[in-house]
């Protein structure tokens, strides 16, 4: 079992930056894959990023590709997600999640996972 708490949501302005950040306990972190998600008022839960255990590959949706970049420190139990070139758009609950710790490498979907965070809301205003 895995605990996770996200922070580092906030207000920005259009083009400004955030670093979110999952602060996982419990289970060594290391076992587990990592995804962020994140959900619009109205909205589904869409994937936005994932990285499997070690950290070597860190696919990332259309929509933030090249502004927003997930990593991990397993030293200290944390997941990120680097957010650049913020938009309105991008305004939602972020997520982060863990898949089962069978499973190496992340996934994009949403039923993969069996641990989340409680969220931390980012609004872009323009």
């Amino acid at each position: 079992q895995v605990q996770l708490v996200e922070s580092g949501g906030g207000l920005v302005q259009a083009g400004g930056s955030l670093r979110l950040s999952c602060a996982a306990s419990g289970r060594t972190f290391s076992f587990y894959a990592m995804g962020w998600f994140r959900q619009a008022p109205g909205k589904e839960r869409d994937f936005v990023a994932t990285i499997n255990r070690s950290g070597g590959f860190t696919p990332t949706a259309d929509s933030v590709k090249g502004r927003f970049t997930i990593s991990r420190d397993n030293a200290k139990n944390t997941v990120y997600l680097q957010m650049n070139s913020l938009k309105p758009e991008d305004t939602a609950v972020y997520y982060c999640a863990a898949r089962p710790s069978i499973y190496s490498s992340g996934s994009s979907n949403l039923s993969d996972y069996e641990y989340w965070g409680q969220g931390t809301q980012v609004t872009v205003s323009s």
